[in-house]
């Protein structure tokens, strides 16, 4: 069975682009939206994303709706802990998939990492 993980390297979550997630009301909070849309920069990028390193500048200190955790998929979606494995893991191959293309090395990394 596949097991959710994050892979160096790829920062794929890390574009923001309102315009790719048409539904971000729907499980942000009135605040949590406003924050989110002041951290998208240009081309969509988080303005806390190293693009050279592809690493988080504030991760330790990510906002929730940054944190790829159980609790905070059950909360903001609705997806029960028996089910955020496999959502995780569908949520970062759709949108590695759509930032860096369906053949790109990112998504090939990725399916290898949570084989």
């Amino acid at each position: 069975m596949a097991t959710w993980q994050c892979i160096k390297g790829c920062g794929a979550c890390c574009n923001l682009d309102p315009s790719d997630r048409p539904d971000l009301a729907e499980y942000l909070s009135p605040e949590e939206l406003t924050h989110y849309l002041s951290l998208v920069g240009e081309g969509g990028w988080c303005i806390n994303f190293d693009a050279e390193n592809r690493e988080c500048r504030i991760y330790d200190e990510r906002p929730r709706f940054c944190r790829v955790l159980p609790e905070t998929f059950e909360q903001m979606f609705g997806v029960s802990p028996e089910e955020f494995n496999d959502f995780a893991i569908d949520c970062c191959e759709q949108q590695i998939a759509g930032v860096y293309g369906e053949d790109s090395p990112e998504l090939e990394r990725y399916d290898q990492a949570i084989a």
